[in-house]
């Protein structure tokens, strides 16, 4: 158990790390250093020490085991950086397009987890390989998804570092979703 506690605790801090560097990159520094306090939740802690394994998110291997994962269920409603945060059935539009600092968030979280679960094994196209399975899991408002496809696409092709940029990510958004609010 004081195991899984200092590898999971080392996992997140090393999560919010890649998320710092990218959101201060794009600007944001504020936005990654708040990044994901929830996951220090005892809600979102312990269940998360109990299923760690440091390969997978240990909510997948919670739901698996329960049928849910109350990790997640705190973490995506606390944190708008998700798309499952924005779902709302019975509004008009069940899936809006996400504000620009929460997309800029998203853009973050995925790639860090991304470098952080798959270590030594990531490459510059797992970011889009993931996404594509993915995206037909969730639901997000169909331009955010078009744009986030282009984004790794970009970088499947350049990578990170040329991609990931202030001027870049605005143009997309602006192209896929309209001004920026």
């Amino acid at each position: 158990m004081i195991k899984n506690v200092i590898k999971h605790t080392i996992l997140i801090l090393k999560h919010k790390w890649y998320v710092f560097v990218y959101c201060t990159k794009l600007g944001m520094p504020l936005r990654g250093l708040m990044h994901d306090m929830s996951k220090f939740s005892p809600t979102e802690f312990w269940e998360s020490v109990k299923f760690y394994n440091g390969k997978r998110s240990p909510i997948t291997f919670a739901k698996q085991t329960n049928g849910y994962s109350k990790a997640w269920l705190h973490h995506k409603g606390r944190n708008k950086h998700h798309a499952e945060y924005w779902v709302d059935d019975l509004a008009p539009n069940p899936t809006p397009i996400i504000p620009y600092k929460y997309v800029v968030e998203m853009i973050c979280d995925k790639l860090s987890a991304s470098k952080v679960y798959q270590g030594k094994n990531w490459t510059k196209t797992s970011e889009i390989e993931y996404w594509r399975h993915e995206r037909e899991r969730i639901r997000i408002n169909k331009h955010l998804e078009e744009m986030l496809t282009e984004l790794f696409e970009q970088i499947a092709i350049e990578g990170i570092e040329p991609v990931l940029n202030k001027k870049n990510i605005k143009a997309l958004y602006k192209k896929h979703c309209g001004d920026i609010k």
